[in-house]
């Protein structure tokens, strides 16, 4: 495998687990959480108060027309998380120069020109019964609101830095179901893909 595997997935999908099996499978390198603690490197910032800005969009916490404008103005700075995501992009443009890996989110997909992009999806049902085995104790009504709420977060963020719409399958080389197939058979499935190309 000489190209970059992105991976984008809806919350509690399994795109995490399946991009593990691939990299296990390809020995190549696999970055997910990783690119928090590097790009917290890159930032200067502790890993702690990075995650505050991780895959997240700039809050404006004034209304823009009560605002005095100057060169100087508070106006013209940059946001933190959009700054975080600058980091990220050169981090990752890096790991991609460096060869073949698996990138999880960050709009990876968007910020490499030449990698094979997934998209990983499932019934709210499946991935609420998917994350309910992994013990969490979470009752399955306030697990629902908590997938939404990250499907929201993550859709926003990539509509924000991409200008894309994140989920649709024209933005992907594949789009898997893995409440269907489970994560095994998306493994399956992208290894024939990936034999293709």
């Amino acid at each position: 495998m000489e190209k970059v595997i992105t991976i984008s997935r809806e919350f509690g999908s399994g795109g995490r687990e399946l991009g593990i099996l691939l990299a296990k499978e390809l020995k190549i390198p696999f970055y997910d959480k990783e690119l928090i603690a590097l790009t917290a490197e890159e930032c200067g910032l502790s890993e702690e108060s990075l995650l505050h800005y991780d895959e997240r969009i700039p809050v404006i916490k004034e209304s823009l027309d009560q605002q005095i404008y100057t060169p100087f103005s508070i106006s013209y700075e940059i946001p933190v998380s959009d700054q975080v995501f600058l980091a990220q992009t050169r981090i990752i443009k890096k790991l991609a120069d460096q060869g073949a890996c698996i990138i999880v989110g960050r709009c990876a997909d968007r910020v490499l020109d030449s990698s094979v992009n997934l998209f990983i999806y499932a019934g709210i049902e499946e991935r609420i019964q998917r994350l309910n085995s992994l013990n969490t104790g979470v009752d399955p009504i306030t697990m629902e609101n908590r997938i939404r709420e990250m499907d929201r977060k993550r859709k926003d963020y990539y509509q924000y830095y991409t200008g894309c719409e994140w989920g649709k399958a024209q933005n992907y080389h594949l789009s898997l179901d893995s409440g269907i197939v489970g994560v095994r058979g998306c493994f399956h499935a992208v290894m024939a893909y990936l034999e293709s190309i």
